[in-house]
């Protein structure tokens, strides 16, 4: 799997193709028992040092946008020590020759056994950066990313409380538009703006029910399992120990599954962070 140059897929090099790339192979074609509950589509599956989910993609797609919701976790948070997750919606990232990723999303972090729950967005290979809307566990969320010409479009709701928030920017290199992604994420430290990055420890959440996945490409709209694309399954396998995390089969309605991590999450006290606000600091890292 290939090293975070896009500071994504760590060392992924996804390709939506039957073959293997730089040490990813996908399972090929689906197993019978793998395949999904509606209208008996399958979909390739995969595994990554830091992503478990779904992307979508095929050859000549151009994705312009894509939509999900999710349940802000509970983390199993440890007494000391420091774990990371992160969960969003993205466009790019996939692909092996893929240099850009643009992403929106909310991380839930162990700081010696308090969570700190923020929201934040990213376009590679800039840094992430914090927006200023909180966010508690069990909030539903739900955010998208579209892209017209050369300017991306992200925004986040947190439909609990009522609070929006949206941004433009436009980027004249980078953008990849490649893939689609519902991801549940251990989050990367890496050295400035290289290559360098490694996957941090990811927290325990239990689970994290994602829904009402959507995405838009050459003009069609579909959910994860549309015909019009290949779905894959991302299973996250820790390069070294750690915790690991694997979606389950899309729902019924195609847009829906969970990303699970085998902890059993308990309510602990949760710290939102704000940008702008005190408290702890994070490391300089890349979803």
């Amino acid at each position: 799997m290939r090293a975070r140059t896009i500071r994504g897929l760590v060392s992924a090099g996804l390709c939506f193709a039957a073959l293997c790339l730089a040490g990813l192979c996908f399972a090929g074609a689906a197993q019978a028992g793998d395949r999904q509950p509606n209208a008996g589509r399958s979909y390739a599956t995969a595994t990554s040092s830091n992503w478990a989910g779904y992307a979508v993609g095929g050859r000549g797609l151009l994705f312009s946008d894509v939509k999900g919701s999710w349940i802000e976790p509970y983390l199993a948070c440890a007494s000391s020590g420091v774990s990371y997750a992160s969960f969003w919606v993205g466009l790019g990232g996939v692909s092996a020759n893929a240099n850009g990723l643009e992403q929106i999303g909310t991380e839930a972090d162990c700081l010696n056994g308090a969570a700190v729950h923020s929201v934040w967005y990213e376009l590679i290979p800039a840094a992430s950066v914090d927006v200023p809307i909180a966010v508690q566990p069990g909030n539903a969320m739900t955010a998208e990313v579209s892209v017209a010409g050369q300017v991306v479009t992200l925004a986040i709701t947190n439909t609990t409380t009522g609070a929006a928030y949206s941004t433009t920017a436009t980027l004249t290199s980078n953008l990849d538009l490649s893939s689609a992604e519902w991801i549940a994420e251990a989050p990367s430290l890496c050295v400035g703006l290289s290559s360098r990055c490694t996957p941090l420890p990811l927290a325990g959440f239990g689970t994290a029910s994602f829904m009402a996945a959507s995405a838009t490409a050459n003009g069609h709209v579909g959910p994860i399992v549309d015909p019009g694309w290949l779905s894959t399954a991302i299973t996250l396998h820790p390069a070294v120990g750690g915790v690991s995390a694997a979606p389950s089969a899309v729902g019924l309605d195609g847009g829906s599954f969970s990303v699970s991590t085998g902890a059993t999450a308990t309510p602990v006290a949760a710290t939102p962070r704000v940008r702008g606000s005190a408290g702890p600091t994070r490391p300089r890292k890349h979803r």
